[in-house]
């Protein structure tokens, strides 16, 4: 199996790409430090070949920079996240929350009829791997406030912020 990956660069920022030929797997936190997608490559895909390739990833990048630049408000591309069930489940739910709009963590957890799971699903966010693709950053907090994102408080912010423009 490859895994080809490459570093995006959108305005000031870097951050890592990845896919394996199932779809994208991986969008990392603006600036990130390299070491963390290569233990998160390492621990999920340890027999793959890693293959640096900006090539393998143009379908990707060019849609996930149009989203940025608000050019585009949906990315079609196939993904591949790696998760638990149950994590899965929580990520295919976040998809639906449409660009432009937030939903809280009871949202969700009522969507997948689970009302007392709301810190189970919590954590399963935080665990996302997939910035953008499953979009998280419009998780919210019930009071209108922006709790933790892997990506920083100001990615977030800045997610938001260019949704709402649009």
């Amino acid at each position: 199996m490859e895994l080809y990956f490459t570093r995006l660069h959108w305005n000031t920022h870097t951050f890592p790409v990845a896919a394996t030929a199932d779809g994208l797997c991986y969008v990392g936190a603006w600036d990130e430090p390299e070491d963390l997608f290569d233990d998160w490559s390492r621990k999920h895909f340890p027999r793959a070949d890693r293959i640096a390739s900006d090539t393998a990833l143009a379908p990707y990048t060019e849609q996930l920079l149009a989203y940025l630049n608000q050019q585009s408000t949906t990315l079609s591309f196939p993904i591949a996240p790696v998760g638990t069930p149950f994590q899965l489940e929580v990520w295919n739910a976040l998809r639906a929350v449409p660009y432009g709009q937030t939903a809280t963590y009871s949202d969700i957890a009522e969507r997948l009829f689970r009302p007392n799971a709301t810190r189970a699903i919590g954590t399963a966010i935080g665990k996302n791997r997939l910035l953008l693709a499953i979009p998280c950053h419009r998780i919210i907090g019930k009071k209108g406030d922006l709790l933790g994102y892997h990506g920083g408080l100001n990615m977030k912010r800045t997610l938001l912020a260019l949704e709402q423009r649009l």
